[in-house]
């Protein structure tokens, strides 16, 4: 199973902003974390950051025929894009948001997720294990366990 990450703005600054919120955890920390989370559950995992709205577009377009399966943190264009929603529903493969953060406890604008519309679960508030939750499901949801 090939499953592609996509973490959306200032994923890259993790360790510096915020880190009340995000923790002390750096970027390069949570590549790994992930990439150790794909060898334990025995996939493939990508794992990819953009700052740019139309990257991460172009970059779940590109997933349609090369991975089975998306998690992504949209970060701040959860709230704003739908770009990334439709993205997302054209591809139609089957995809998991996740937050570091508790966004449903945040900012009132935080709790709209135009991304979560389109993915099959949501973890928020697990900090990295958000991650690997995320990529748990996607493989019991393709072993039809979900």
């Amino acid at each position: 199973m090939r499953i592609l990450v996509l973490n959306g703005p200032n994923l890259n600054m993790l360790g510096v902003r915020e880190p009340d919120i995000y923790g002390r955890r750096t970027y390069a920390d949570l590549v790994s974390f992930v990439k150790e989370t794909a060898v334990r559950l025995r996939v493939e995992a990508e794992v990819r950051q953009s700052n740019h709205e139309g990257e991460l577009v172009g970059w779940i377009q590109q997933a349609l025929g090369t991975a089975d399966a998306i998690v992504i943190n949209p970060a701040a264009y959860t709230h704003t894009s739908v770009a990334i929603l439709d993205a997302l529903k054209a591809v139609a493969l089957p995809a998991v948001e996740t937050h570091l953060s508790d966004v449903s406890a945040r900012e009132p604008f935080r709790r709209v997720s135009y991304a979560g519309m389109a993915c099959l679960k949501t973890f928020a508030g697990l900090g990295f294990e958000g991650y690997a939750r995320a990529m748990e499901y996607l493989v019991d949801f393709a072993d039809g366990m979900v």
